[in-house]
């Protein structure tokens, strides 16, 4: 069979490189790049040509039924494997996610014990401003009224000299 021969493929699959050659040709590709376009796209969706006695059609069958068989080798040597790494590896993952959590709680606790801190840095701070406006405003009448005494009876002093 001459390179490129279309002969194993399936109409089907020909009918396909036709539509994809002409919305390539619609693109403004030149046909021999839409044509190989084509081709290459139905290659890769069916793996080559599906008429009996193609070529292709035996090493697709090959190629596909070997891998399953490596992978179910492979797949019943990492189960007899599983239960040991897994006791490994779920300690691992309890250790970090506890140690995660501890930070955490840490973290936590603190940013409690800041604002806590701050909280009664406040009060504090409040209750001595109040305390000494309270102070400075119970001082304040007395000596208002101490000074008026006083002015008071200068004046009255003065009046009597005079």
């Amino acid at each position: 069979m001459p390179r490129g021969d279309k002969s194993s493929y399936t109409d089907k699959q020909k009918r396909t490189a036709e539509h994809i050659e002409e919305s390539e040709k619609a693109r403004g590709r030149s046909e021999a790049t839409a044509e190989r376009i084509a081709w290459a796209t139905v290659n890769k969706q069916d793996g080559g040509g599906k008429k009996r006695g193609s070529a292709n059609n035996t090493a697709a069958k090959t190629a596909k039924t070997s891998p399953t068989k490596k992978a179910a080798v492979k797949k019943t040597a990492a189960k007899k494997a599983a239960p040991k790494a897994a006791a490994g590896k779920a300690t691992k993952r309890t250790v970090t996610k506890t140690a995660k959590k501890a930070a955490e709680k840490a973290t936590a606790k603190t940013t409690v014990k800041k604002t806590t801190k701050r909280a009664a840095k406040k009060t504090v701070a409040k209750q001595a401003t109040r305390k000494s406006a309270s102070t400075t405003a119970a001082r304040t009448p007395a000596k208002k009224t101490a000074t008026k005494t006083t002015t008071t009876g200068a004046r009255k002093r003065a009046a009597g000299k005079a």
